[in-house]
């Protein structure tokens, strides 16, 4: 055989296996896409945006279904979603670039920079280091203290400093608590060490570099952009937008808004080991289990052949198939995020969503499964059964409170008896005033958690919100009595998962 006719059989087979690679990649894309708007339908989401990196290349960054219920406009790979806390893996890489230009340690205690840091013990204050904020060990139970922030007027610092009243949990270093106040803690320290806000460094420091051009990391920013997803909160089994809620007091947390074009130049920026943002040695730090958590007996199940779950730095680590998993989720008023990444595989995926449903694990999975070449398994139809499941738990505990009330039971005092300024040393002042024969629930520093309150039974009253709120509903508030038939404190019953107002523990003031 001439040369030339070996260089033509080599030519020749190259772009044979080169065009099979790709119509098989091609036939996998579209199978991924039927399936993805199979679970859409499905699970009954207006609209998400899903986006697969593979071996260094954009595979998909493609919407599916629209930006608001009832509406025409698609999801498209530029649709903006919040990402909330998805950006704590920005807070973690901004503190490791600080670190590497030698202006912070991870263990350097964060009174170093927060002077005013303060937590429940005098010892665990002194003694948490910048680490500990990133991977909830300080000893806080995870959400606990969200209301504080949660549709609040207090600044940041303002934020930090209520966190000394938060109770604990569990000691220092020694249990798991997500704790959302934390990172907010930790977007301060950037502040404290760069001299900059913690979105004013990300932004110079990740967002321009990768051009993510499109990212922002607060709601105000969204009044000049376009191609923004409406919020939906699942009422009764529709869907019902909500307006986008401002969160920029725990940004740090939560805040970034992004869209799947964008999210996967910074999931290839991870992949690629830094680029020349941050150095291997930081993702190691990123991707390293410094507080670890039991695997329940049904995760062993669900998840084939896992041995281990934790947190890193901003992520959360496990393993799956024998591979390493490093994946987040984000939780915001009315949208649901996940990134997963497969590091050994080079794979990276970015799901986001407008409501408030769990269908982003599933739709990860399922990506995963297909590129890892696993028996095909249908976790969007599993995870749907199980949060049917949930919704109708959650629903008949909601009408065995109802059946449960004594509705003649009258109130023990006179309207004008329950009003009065009520004071919480963790959470600030809560005040009850009478309009005429109704009583209002007022919060002077978060004043769209503002009520009316019906009776209930007792000197217990139903909570009528005066908006709607994406993580509670039904609420009562009970005035306790003391012996002299005079209201000591108020005490708040909310059943939800996320803002826990029965921490609110306010006293009546004379």
């Amino acid at each position: 055989m001439t040369m030339n006719k070996l260089n033509s059989l080599v030519l020749f087979l190259v772009i044979t296996c080169s065009s099979t690679l790709f119509a098989q990649q091609n036939k996998r894309i579209q199978f991924v896409e039927k399936y993805i708007e199979k679970a859409r339908m499905d699970w009954q989401v207006p609209g998400l945006a899903v986006g697969i990196i593979k071996d260094g290349k954009i595979v998909m960054s493609k919407g599916f279904g629209t930006q608001e219920q009832g509406k025409s406009i698609p999801v498209d790979g530029n649709t903006l979603f919040a990402i909330a806390s998805n950006t704590k893996a920005f807070i973690s890489t901004a503190l490791a670039i600080l670190v590497e230009e030698g202006k912070i340690a991870w263990d350097d205690p964060v009174q170093k920079y927060l002077p005013y840091f303060q937590l429940y013990d005098d010892y665990v204050s002194q003694h948490s280091t910048i680490r500990d904020l990133l991977c909830h060990r300080v000893g806080l139970g995870t959400f606990s203290g969200d209301v504080i922030w949660y549709k609040s007027n207090y600044s940041v610092e303002e934020t930090i400093k209520k966190a000394a009243k938060v109770q604990q949990a569990y000691e220092f270093r020694a249990g798991y608590g997500y704790t959302n106040l934390m990172f907010i803690t930790a977007g301060e320290v950037i502040k404290a060490a760069s001299g900059k806000t913690w979105d004013a460094y990300i932004r110079e420091k990740i967002f321009r570099p990768l051009k993510m051009d499109r990212t922002e990391t607060s709601t105000d920013q969204l009044l000049s952009k376009n191609n923004v997803a409406t919020p939906h909160k699942p009422i009764n089994g529709s869907n019902i937008p909500i307006a986008w809620a401002n969160w920029d007091n725990m940004g740090a947390a939560g805040g970034i808004i992004s869209s799947t074009n964008d999210m996967l130049k910074w999931i290839k920026l991870q992949l690629d080991e830094g680029g020349n943002i941050f150095s291997a040695s930081s993702q190691q730090a990123f991707w390293t289990m410094h507080n670890s958590r039991k695997v329940s007996p049904n995760a062993k199940k669900v998840y084939t052949g896992r041995h281990f779950s934790g947190y890193g730095l901003g992520w959360g680590l496990a393993d799956y198939a024998g591979k390493m998993i490093v994946s987040h989720g984000g939780g915001y008023d009315g949208m649901y995020s996940r990134v997963v990444l497969v590091p050994e595989e080079e794979l990276g995926i970015v799901v986001l969503t407008n409501s408030m449903k769990g269908i982003s694990t599933a739709v990860c999975n399922f990506i995963v499964d297909q590129y890892l070449g696993l028996p095909q398994k249908d976790w969007s139809k599993s995870f749907l059964k199980n949060e049917k499941k949930w919704n109708a738990e959650r629903k008949t505990m909601l009408q065995n409170i109802a059946l449960d009330r004594k509705a003649n039971l009258p109130a023990s005092l006179s309207t004008s008896k329950y009003t009065g300024t009520y004071e919480c040393s963790m959470y600030g002042t809560i005040e009850v005033k009478a309009d005429e024969d109704e009583l209002e629930l007022i919060f002077p520093d978060a004043p769209h958690l503002n009520a009316k309150l019906s009776h209930w039974q007792g000197d217990q009253f139903k909570i009528e919100w005066n908006e709607t709120h994406a993580w509670f509903d039904f609420g009562i508030v009970a005035f306790i009595i003391d012996d002299h038939k005079k209201v000591e404190k108020i005490e708040f019953d909310v059943p939800n998962n996320d803002i826990f107002f029965h921490e609110i523990n306010a006293l009546k003031k004379d």
